[in-house]
């Protein structure tokens, strides 16, 4: 007789939603979930694994701990890490804390990396005031960016600034 009372690793990918399957709604399971088929509309839960294979689709709201996508995705996505792999097609908004994306992967999304927890459960402070810009100017350079001769002691010249180009100099 089989202990009923054991319960399956949260990595053990026990729910499927298959390749000549098209899924509409919300999905939750308590292990990880694949992919391979059609899931439209609704939200994909789980506190495990998410795989959307190559040739599945996904739109909808994605909630789980690791995400690896190969397909193409859809929603807004929200997870400890996203692995986006392959050909991958990738629209939407990622909340993630951390992020592998290989070269090939078409990704058009707002991405929102969160880091990692403080120790102190603390948020860090919002960056309110602007960063100071250190002008040019206020360093003794002309606007061109050109330095004075070194030792003249010379200024700048007063006046309009040539722009730099990139044509070979005159003879």
């Amino acid at each position: 007789m089989a202990n009923s009372s054991k319960r399956t690793s949260p990595d053990a990918v026990e729910t499927t939603v298959g390749p000549r399957t098209a899924f509409s709604g919300s999905l939750r399971s308590e292990t990880s979930i694949r992919i391979d088929g059609v899931f439209e509309g609704g939200v994909l839960e789980t506190p495990a694994n998410l795989l959307i294979t190559e040739h599945a689709r996904v739109a909808g709201d994605v909630v789980a701990k690791t995400v690896s996508i190969r397909g193409a995705y859809q929603g807004t996505l929200r997870a400890d890490r996203v692995e986006l792999l392959g050909s991958a097609r990738v629209a939407g908004a990622l909340y993630v804390n951390s992020l592998y994306m290989d070269e090939t992967v078409q990704l058009l999304a707002e991405v929102n990396l969160r880091g990692v927890a403080r120790s102190d459960g603390q948020r860090p402070p919002d960056v309110a005031r602007p960063i100071p810009v250190i002008s040019q100017r206020r360093q003794g350079l002309p606007a061109n960016g050109s330095a004075p001769a070194a030792g003249t002691g010379a200024q700048p010249a007063a006046g309009p600034s040539r722009p730099a180009t990139d044509a070979p100099p005159r003879r």
